[in-house]
């Protein structure tokens, strides 16, 4: 199976689009988060294979709250001092039912792991005038020690007060390039 378009090449619309995170905290609730910067590049190719390149500013990360966007980009969290910038370049598209799993190469504070996304297809629209639109979203769940981020502060309960897993949700809207 594959996405059913033609060969084409589409920026991301980052005025359509979303790229969010979600990490327990204190064990009891969710901190959710997003990023204001990003960009990325789908290129559909010979039938239907597809390829991702994608990269965030680290530092446009917004939890709507001013102390704890300055701790994440902390050398404790993001250090974005040093690392600025995350990527990621997919390395194969596969089929899972009518859905698709996007695998790829994610660096995240200069470490780089592969990572699978759960990738929906939206579909395809005309746009409004304004070029057409393609849509997908996609899901993974990492681990943020994988990627150098240890900090580990215990609760007495014998929890930390920033979970372990971090779900990273992408809604993406992209526009066909000429």
């Amino acid at each position: 199976m594959s996405i059913t378009l033609e060969p084409s090449t589409w920026n991301v619309d980052p005025a359509h689009s979303s790229v969010n995170f979600s990490v327990r905290h204190l064990m009891v609730s969710k901190v959710r988060g997003t990023f204001g910067t990003f960009s990325g590049t789908i290129v559909i190719g010979e039938g239907g294979a597809a390829s991702v390149q994608a990269e965030v500013d680290v530092t446009s990360v917004s939890t709507n709250n001013k102390q704890r966007d300055a701790h994440i980009r902390s050398a404790d969290f993001f250090d974005s001092e040093d690392y600025p910038t995350a990527t990621f370049v997919s390395t194969s598209l596969t089929p899972k039912g009518s859905d698709f799993v996007l695998t790829g190469d994610l660096t995240l504070r200069g470490v780089t792991k592969s990572v699978d996304f759960a990738l929906e297809y939206l579909g395809r629209n005309d746009g409004m005038g304004y070029g057409e639109v393609i849509g997908f979203e996609a899901t993974t769940v990492i681990t943020r020690q994988d990627f150098g981020i240890t900090i580990d502060v215990p609760l007495e309960t014998g929890d930390k007060v920033v979970g372990d897993k971090i779900t990273l949700t992408l809604e993406i809207e992209a526009l066909r390039q000429a």
